[in-house]
């Protein structure tokens, strides 16, 4: 593929036309360094079968800079940012003027204005009208391009928020990929402005993400956070503090506590030139809670979720089963509450190889991950399920395994009462005349007979209204939890849009994607 450079509208529309690719957007306003240049790089799918380009933009916005900003003296040297940017694998860059983005002038069009509740937070509180010229920029660059996916970096956290935001609100079907932050050798951010910096300054510059990161790690032994002594450091090295702050890492509201994800966020002056860092704050590992109806493919798609973020895999049906079958096996009436709670009070329930490669479920040393499978035991777990004691016992053993978090879970009613804190809450369903053909093929593969589809499809009917009119810990949605609906899909779209969800919840700078 030849690379373009392209500086009008009208050249770029007619390129693309001729593409008939997906287009992966990368905007910026040039002064490129190498955190831009890693966005780039990543910005291809590479499981995609389909055909994707990434296009880089490059525009200085003027609306974005306030009166006494550096917009006149910002980074401008297009030809060197087209190189970065085509070496770093882009597959055209496009550097319009203002006329092309606002033709007519910027009067002559709707402008964005960003909710004050996320505007006056953080850096927006000094910066009056920025992230309103933030978000109109993106929404003229999107409306001319029409992108698949845009990449965002992580660095300018508030930002990402912002247009997480307005995508959401304005039904805009464009999904938002971001990426950490990137940092030089010595732990520095990147950033355009780094070049306003002398040497000196620069040495200065630097306690910032050292003393960052010297708090972030001082947390992760104490759980506490001492921000007048983040600030000390900073006024050592001759940095003027704009604001020094914990929040919440989605409402950016400022919080005393510490609980879910916050940020600790801080902006300061380093001579004349402004700088930004943050770090994420969480009290545990993050927590996945997967619910949904019987058969609605939970576990497989678990499975191989928690394989591809590194976390470990906590099938809570399972349970549920391994504890049906016992009583099956000892011939007990699956509505003998007394008996039930005496044979299970002091039973032994485990997972081994409790790793992203395999699970097996063990009661009182028995391996029953095969047996628990079974229609036997399908037939009568929602009648187990529902009494008080069992659900009680496997809930709290449950909590135990997922106290340092680190887990994906699946079941009914995970984020609802087992996991009603967990970072990521998914309501994964499907109809059940999908059900009703997955667990057919599921049967046969596991060599169980079965009537007939139609018979199937009715169990399914029934468990559900079974499941969610019990009076213990009812299948219910959490008011929470996103719905991902499933006809139509197969396990690698599914797991896609799960993807997607996490990293909207949980950024790569918080939980890196393991390199299997």
């Amino acid at each position: 593929m030849v690379k373009e450079i392209f500086q009008t509208n009208a050249e770029l529309k007619a390129w693309l036309i001729e593409q008939n690719s997906a287009i992966i957007f990368v905007p910026t306003m040039g002064g490129l360094h190498p955190g831009h240049q890693y966005l780039i790089r990543k910005a291809k799918d590479k499981t995609s079968k389909r055909k994707q380009i990434v296009l880089v933009s490059i525009f200085v916005n003027r609306l974005q800079f306030g009166k006494d900003e550096d917009f006149e003296r910002y980074p401008r040297n297009i030809e060197k940012d087209a190189e970065l940017a085509l070496k770093a694998g882009a597959d055209a860059v496009w550097a319009p003027n203002h006329e092309e983005i606002f033709p007519g002038g910027e009067d002559s069009h709707f402008k964005i204005q960003v909710p004050q509740i996320l505007h006056n937070q953080l850096c927006g509180a000094e910066r009056k009208g920025h992230f309103d010229g933030v978000a109109t920029i993106i929404m003229r660059l999107i409306r001319i391009i029409k992108p698949k996916k845009i990449i965002l970096g992580e660095k300018d956290w508030q930002q990402l928020i912002i247009i997480r935001k307005l995508f959401e609100e304005l039904s805009i079907p464009i999904k938002i990929k971001s990426l950490p932050t990137q940092r030089d050798e010595s732990g520095f951010a990147y950033s355009s402005r780094n070049s306003y910096l002398s040497n000196t300054e620069k040495l200065n510059a630097l306690s910032l993400p050292k003393a960052i990161q010297e708090a972030k790690n001082e947390f992760e032994k104490t759980k506490v956070i001492h921000l007048k002594k983040i600030a000390s450091k900073l006024k050592q090295n001759n940095l003027k503090i704009e604001y020094i702050k914990i929040v919440d890492a989605f409402s950016l509201k400022e919080r005393e506590n510490i609980s879910g994800m916050c940020l600790l966020a801080a902006a300061v002056k380093c001579g004349e030139t402004r700088l930004i860092d943050h770090t994420f704050l969480m009290q545990r590992k993050p927590i996945i809670a997967i619910d949904g109806p019987a058969g609605a493919g939970k576990s497989t798609i678990t499975k191989e979720f928690s394989k591809r973020l590194g976390l470990i895999y906590l099938d809570t049906g399972a349970m549920y089963r391994a504890a049906t079958w016992l009583i099956q096996s000892k011939s007990i009436d699956p509505n003998n509450e007394v008996e039930i709670k005496n044979i299970l009070k002091d039973s032994k329930l485990e997972f081994k190889n409790s790793n992203i490669v395999e699970q097996r479920i063990f009661i009182n040393n028995t391996d029953v991950t095969e047996k628990i499978r079974s229609p036997e035991v399908t037939s009568i777990v929602s009648i187990i399920a529902k009494q008080k004691f069992v659900r009680e016992l496997l809930t709290t053993q449950q909590q135990l395994i997922g106290s340092d978090g680190g887990i994906v879970a699946e079941g009914r009613d995970i984020g609802t009462a087992v996991f009603p804190n967990a970072d990521v809450k998914i309501f994964l369903t499907a109809s059940s005349k999908e059900r009703a053909k997955r667990r057919s093929l599921d049967l046969h593969k596991r060599g169980y007979t079965y009537s007939s589809i139609e018979d199937l499809e009715k169990e399914i009917q029934k468990r559900d209204k079974d499941d969610s009119q019990r009076e213990i810990a009812p299948l219910k949605r959490a008011n929470d939890a996103i719905d991902l609906f499933t006809d139509g899909m197969n396990i690698e779209n599914v797991l896609e849009e799960l993807t997607d969800i996490f990293r909207s919840k949980i950024p790569e700078e918080v939980w890196p994607t393991p390199n299997l």
